[in-house]
């Protein structure tokens, strides 16, 4: 495989103090897995069918062949992905697909073909971490952006497996923090054969927090398919809500949801029909949200009651899961949450191609390259105050044709900015002729 000498010169270095003293604490927690993961159920973060892959273990059985394991944390990694899976299936290489919550679970079973092997990525625990490795043995590891878990990866690199960390991101708020145990990150990432970092910034921080081997990409983001939806289902919302001027936040988080009630309240003087759709980055928020809205004043409805918007319906909730695609077609004006409070903003891409004029707050570092390039462009606009927000969605409410030229610009940048898979596929190209190598032999 590529960089087998530099990875066997890194492997004799010696680990900093910090992940020694790391290797050991999760050795010793072991016992208390259990509690661990029994208050974890409570809470609704784990599947209890399925907790045993959280201590290595599975019930599935491993394909023959090669197997490329792709791991992610959540949801916009586990999507990011999608397009990169596609293209490996295509060359007969099965996938093994890792990720840490309950809802990108679901999202894989419902938006990946069923031969995409789902697990949940097991505690970071030597015991737990081996007893993974030894049951999927797998060909190449890809991981996405940033999960960067130690025991997972010095068990990787131990047993020489191929591990590349692609659509690398290096938030402005992390790089200080790792910056000042430099030696615990650069032992990590320096573990990786290659990285493959989203932009020129965070290629620039990968080098200079010990990455070996850095390429910028671009952000693989950019290149997700617009997501689905049902279309019965969407025929039978527009129909409750025809006529009406909709507004969709999507992904809110707390602290946001307020800001958007009031604003509701100050934009019906103007559009008395209006209808605001909150959907929460996560549903469980939805009843406490509903909470809200009726102590303003105003009615709200929920979608996990299986309540429709009715006439009287001031505020909808979408606190369902994998319902984007379904709200992103119903009003081309959408509000991209985690980005009033200092989360960091939420991927625009998906909305914008499906014809949303986008706004946004001011914290959206997260995704700084692509939210420069749109308010840049007029492809979405930033309102960094309350007075701002209900400024700018009064606009787009009344004027169609702002609306449109935002959703030109917006598309012209998506445009501009993809190919992120095509150059993530030639970065990968040396592993994945391995492994067809491998494949070849198997099958000879």
């Amino acid at each position: 495989m590529p960089n087998s000498a530099a990875r066997n010169r890194t492997m004799a270095n010696s680990l900093p103090m910090t992940l020694r003293v790391y290797q050991h604490l999760a050795s010793g927690l072991v016992p208390l897995a259990p509690a661990l993961i029994k208050r974890r159920l409570k809470q609704g973060k784990e599947d209890p069918a399925r907790v045993g892959e959280r201590r290595g273990l599975s019930q599935d059985v491993r394909p023959h062949g090669p197997l490329v394991w792709i791991h992610g944390a959540s949801v916009g990694e586990v999507l990011a992905a999608a397009a990169l899976i596609e293209r490996l299936r295509d060359l007969n290489l099965r996938i093994l697909l890792t990720s840490g919550t309950v809802t990108s679970a679901a999202v894989v079973a419902k938006r990946f073909p069923p031969d995409v092997i789902h697990q949940y990525v097991p505690y970071d625990s030597p015991r737990y971490v081996a007893r993974f490795l030894d049951h999927w043995k797998p060909s190449l590891a890809l991981f996405i952006e940033s999960d960067l878990w130690p025991n997972l990866i010095l068990a990787g690199a131990a047993r020489r497996l191929p591990m590349v960390l692609i659509n690398g991101r290096m938030s402005p708020r992390s790089f200080p923090r790792w910056r000042r145990v430099q030696g615990t990150i650069s032992a990590l990432l320096s573990r990786f054969d290659i990285c493959l970092a989203q932009s020129k910034t965070d290629a620039e921080r990968f080098s200079a927090l010990g990455s070996r081997n850095v390429v910028t990409t671009g952000n693989l983001k950019l290149d997700v398919a617009a997501p689905p939806a049902d279309p019965v289902k969407l025929e039978r919302l527009m129909s409750m809500t025809r006529g009406r001027p909709i507004i969709v936040a999507a992904s809110t988080h707390p602290g946001e949801d307020e800001m958007l009630v009031a604003a509701h309240r100050s934009l019906a003087g103007f559009f008395p029909s209006l209808l605001t759709v909150i959907v929460p980055r996560h549903p469980d928020r939805g009843s406490s949200i509903a909470g809200l809205i009726t102590a303003s004043g105003l009615k709200p409805a929920l979608r996990s009651r299986e309540e429709l918007p009715t006439a009287a319906t001031d505020v909808y909730i979408a606190d369902t899961m994998g319902e984007l695609g379904l709200f992103y077609r119903l009003s081309p004006i959408v509000f991209m949450g985690g980005s009033l409070i200092p989360h960091g903003g939420q991927n625009p891409i998906e909305a914008i191609k499906l014809g949303a004029s986008v706004i946004h707050g001011p914290h959206v570092f997260n995704f700084t390259d692509v939210y420069e390039a749109l308010d840049g462009s007029g492809g979405a606009r930033q309102a960094d105050t309350q007075e701002a927000l209900v400024k700018q969605l009064g606009q787009l409410l009344a004027d169609p044709a702002v609306r449109e030229t935002m959703h030109r610009a917006g598309h012209g940048v998506v445009e501009r900015l993809g190919g992120a898979l095509d150059r993530t596929i030639t970065a990968l190209e040396p592993y994945l002729l391995q492994l067809r190598i491998e494949m070849g032999a198997a099958n000879a």
